[in-house]
């Protein structure tokens, strides 16, 4: 069996081969990617495998994107460490996914499947596209504002966090311009991803990529370097926030 591994954790992507050799000793790994950009010149470039292992967010953005530059038909087991209800729309549409951290049983599972697939026509393109629609409008992929007389629209990839200040709520872009929402920060939180966005006190909630250095601050108490901001993980908070971090 051939399979290419869309994986831009290097520990991660090194479990995973490790379990699919133990699973499947006679599998064959052609390669490991790393981002969007990368697995576009790949699959355009190579015959595709038999099977794709493919975690959802890469360095440079969403794996969905790979489907949307190229015409890519082959099965696809996501890996994901996403919440329960995109979790649901992964079985609805009977393409597999691997919950991380990876275990060898699901995988075992997850592989059994795809060889139960591969001995009837099915028909992936439009299992794997009816995924990629139930999980793009889950959450928001980005918000339009409006600073003085002009108006711009921010994909969620591009900000650092959101957070609530003299009752009105705001969000912060990488490079550390500030806008004004007409949405609090609890319709947030259910707004974007939460494999993205982690709500760390009541008053933000940051982005995993723009966090810059997590510091112990006072008894059970962390601080956050999130661009120029300095953020505290509230006292109730801290233990899940590391779990979150340890997907």
């Amino acid at each position: 069996m051939k399979v290419v591994i869309v994986e831009d954790e290097t520990l991660a992507a090194e479990k995973l081969a490790h379990l699919l050799k133990k699973v499947t000793p006679e599998i064959q790994i052609l390669t490991t990617i790393e981002s969007v950009e990368e697995a576009v010149e790949w699959f355009s470039q190579n015959p595709a495998p038999e099977l794709v292992f493919m975690d959802i967010q890469l360095d440079d953005g969403i794996s969905f994107e790979i489907f949307d530059t190229i015409k890519l038909e082959v099965p696809v087991i996501f890996t994901t460490a996403y919440n329960e209800y995109a979790i649901r729309a992964f079985k609805v549409n009977s393409v597999d996914y691997l919950l991380k951290p990876i275990e060898e049983e699901a995988l075992a599972a997850a592989i059994g499947k795809f060889r139960k697939f591969s001995q009837q026509p099915v028909d992936f393109e439009s299992r794997i596209a009816g995924v990629i629609n139930q999980f793009r409008d889950k959450y928001k992929a980005r918000f339009f504002v409006k600073t003085g007389q002009r108006f711009q629209s921010i994909p969620v990839e591009k900000i650092s966090c959101f957070f609530v200040e003299e009752r009105f709520t705001f969000l912060k872009t990488q490079e550390g311009k500030t806008c004004d929402l007409d949405y609090s920060l609890d319709q947030l939180q259910k707004l974007v991803d939460p494999g993205m966005f982690f709500r760390v006190s009541r008053n933000y909630l940051v982005n995993i990529n723009a966090i810059d250095d997590i510091i112990s601050y006072s008894t059970n108490r962390l601080k956050l370097k999130v661009g120029k901001e300095e953020v505290i993980v509230s006292r109730d908070k801290v233990s899940d926030f590391k779990q979150w971090l340890d997907r």
